[in-house]
């Protein structure tokens, strides 16, 4: 996983501080992502696959389909809330284009 993003970025060409300023955390903590010496949030993986356009699962190795998956509706997202799976913030930012 941390080379495929690692990959990503220095195949599109993005400075590391850029991307540490999309996530909103610093350059030492976007390169200890890509490093594997910080685990990654699931909600930054989600930021990392929206800026890149794919999916979380490309981004882990699971899939080489870099073609991201549809968006959920919004029943889906008041269940992830409800069991406790994201918080309201979370869903919040990770569903904002609906």
């Amino acid at each position: 996983m941390y080379q495929r993003i690692k990959d990503l970025r220095e195949d599109n060409d993005v400075p590391q501080k850029e991307l540490a300023a999309y996530l909103q955390c610093s350059q030492a903590c976007y390169s200890r992502y890509e490093s594997g010496a910080r685990d990654i949030p699931p909600v930054v993986l989600t930021q990392l696959a929206d800026y890149y356009g794919t999916s979380v699962d490309y981004l882990l190795g699971i899939t080489n389909e870099t073609k991201p998956y549809p968006k959920i509706k919004k029943q889906t997202k008041k269940k992830l809330i409800f069991y406790g799976i994201f918080s309201d913030n979370d869903v919040e930012y990770l569903y904002s284009e609906d």
